[in-house]
């Protein structure tokens, strides 16, 4: 019996503990320049007081939404400190689609101003407490894929770079030369929106510039599959897919835990 209650009272102590590691810090954080306003998210463990590894995330063509705050939140939960950052700027708020294929065409068609932008949010993630410099990824999905991989063409101090999703295409691949980061790019094999051409001129791009990239797609799998809300009608060329989710987030995780470990 006494047996018994000493193994009950070591499963709830070691409850206790999971539970308050995972626990979380959160914050919106207005940052930018005297004429670019933003408004961003940091997520982090309580329990963080020593320098840490970092790791910004690009909204979908939505915005900066609960959905994206929830993808940050299970990147904060593994331990690092995470910065969802606001590309399309302060009161840009996109409430439905046809709002949100404008603003995510207009960066789309001008990479310029959204490198500028996702300059920006690294920058702030930078300035943040506990936040090691020399260990920064960024992950994006969907718009936000594509910026994840537009941030790195512009030459900027990543060890890693990860898409959800996220389009592909380049109007100026030759500024593959400029990523210094380890690429991973996750794919659902029937997704409608992005062109066969586009990802083969994604892997031509990483193969000539010699980038260690790894491009995983999956099977019976469309457009937005960690994203509950897009529903499971895959003809609709957007729609949930608990597997690939699954199995993209642990894929994540372990690309995460070698980048920063060989750069400690």
């Amino acid at each position: 019996m006494k047996k018994n209650n000493f193994i009950l009272l070591a499963l709830v102590l070691l409850a206790s503990v999971v539970s308050q590691a995972i626990e979380l810090k959160k914050q919106s954080v207005n940052y930018g320049t005297a004429d670019k306003k933003f408004v961003g998210y940091l997520t982090q463990p309580k329990t963080i007081n020593k320098m840490t590894p970092a790791i910004l995330i690009v909204h979908n063509w939505m915005g900066l939404t609960d959905e994206t705050k929830h993808q940050a939140d299970r990147f904060a939960e593994l331990g690092y400190v995470v910065f969802a950052a606001d590309i399309y700027g302060k009161g840009q708020n996109p409430q439905e689609a046809k709002a949100a294929g404008e603003l995510a065409g207009k960066y789309k068609k001008d990479r310029g101003l959204f490198r500028e932008n996702l300059t920006l949010a690294l920058n702030e993630l930078k300035k943040q407490k506990n936040v090691d410099v020399k260990q920064l990824a960024v992950a994006g999905y969907c718009f936000g894929g594509t910026g994840s991989i537009e941030l790195a063409r512009t030459g900027a101090d990543l060890v890693g770079v990860i898409s959800f999703h996220g389009g592909l295409d380049s109007p100026t691949p030759t500024d593959g030369k400029n990523i210094k980061a380890k690429v991973l790019a996750f794919h659902g094999a029937d997704d409608p929106y992005v062109a066969a051409a586009d990802l083969t001129a994604f892997e031509d791009e990483m193969r000539n510039n010699k980038i260690d990239f790894q491009l995983v797609k999956y099977g019976n799998t469309v457009h937005s599959f960690t994203e509950k809300a897009a529903g499971n009608d895959n003809s609709k060329g957007a729609a949930y897919n608990a597997s690939a989710d699954v199995r993209s987030f642990k894929s994540a995780q372990n690309f995460l835990a070698e980048i920063f470990k060989k750069n400690k």
